[in-house]
């Protein structure tokens, strides 16, 4: 059971720069957090420390050593929110190599090492709590989708597993996953459209459900409309089933959509 008070924890909060970053750090801020946010763009961190009172530092997490640096430099967080991501979206032949390594280091990597030191100084001291930001693309793996399902479904699963190994420790793991998040964002940012009548989420729909999942020490959290959470508990249970309803959709023309915006903002 994870034992932490948001009140009196240092968060650590990985991929600030970008809209739902900045809502996590806005509700730990309001809880009574004191922050570290991370990111690439200093002229956007400043902004946000400064209405926050928060430490910045500026890293990229695709730089191995930056990362053990973050993580040393952070080892008294009592909560990690390891939220940064690249965009991955596209049919996976439009990747180079270079481009599949950096969404798995920072994606997936980077993450996972985070928690692995970070995790075990909250063991050490008997409190602590990591939150995943996963996407429902993490549990259901569509056309166009590959790569980034490739990084969230392993975020999924390094997340039940490292669950079990810290339960005993008082430290808690959670995995949220957020729908379509209009607003800021991956998708939004990517321009695509959705079809009517499928529903989409807010980034201070995201932070709140992180908040909600280190409060009540919940394992998994889903953040979407009913709708899409009853999709993606089909597509678990039976996938072909799920892609043909997703093709008639317009599923296909949504990851096309996706992967043309997402396309120039590769590394």
């Amino acid at each position: 059971m994870s034992r932490v008070q948001l009140s009196s924890a240092h968060a650590l909060v990985t991929g600030a720069t970008g809209g739902i970053g900045h809502a996590i750090a806005r509700h730990l801020h309001r809880a009574g957090a004191r922050l570290t946010l991370t990111g690439r763009r200093t002229d956007v961190l400043e902004p946000l420390c400064a209405e926050t009172g928060a430490r910045s530092l500026v890293v990229d997490l695709a730089d191995r050593d930056a990362v053990l640096r973050l993580a040393d430099e952070c080892s008294d967080a009592d909560v990690l929110i390891a939220n940064a991501a690249l965009p991955a979206s596209g049919d996976v032949r439009s990747f180079s190599v270079e481009e599949l390594d950096a969404a798995l280091d920072v994606n997936l990597r980077a993450p996972m090492v985070l928690a692995r030191l970070i995790g075990e100084r909250m063991a050490e001291r008997g409190r602590g709590h990591i939150v995943f930001v996963s996407s429902l693309s993490g549990k259901s793996g569509q056309r166009g989708s590959a790569v980034y399902s490739a990084t969230k479904f392993g975020l999924r699963g390094f997340g039940q597993g490292l669950r079990g190994d810290l339960r005993d420790d008082g430290v808690g793991v959670s995995v949220v996953f957020p729908g379509f998040i209009r607003e800021a964002g991956m998708f939004h940012d990517s321009g695509a459209k959705l079809p009517k009548g499928v529903g989409t989420s807010t980034p201070d729909d995201v932070a709140a459900g992180v908040l909600k999942a280190i409060e009540q020490d919940r394992a998994e959290l889903d953040v979407a409309p009913l709708g899409l959470r009853a999709g993606t508990a089909v597509a678990g249970l039976a996938p072909e089933v799920s892609a043909k309803i997703a093709r008639r959709l317009g599923g296909d023309r949504i990851a096309e959509d996706m992967g043309a915006g997402q396309a120039a903002k590769r590394r």
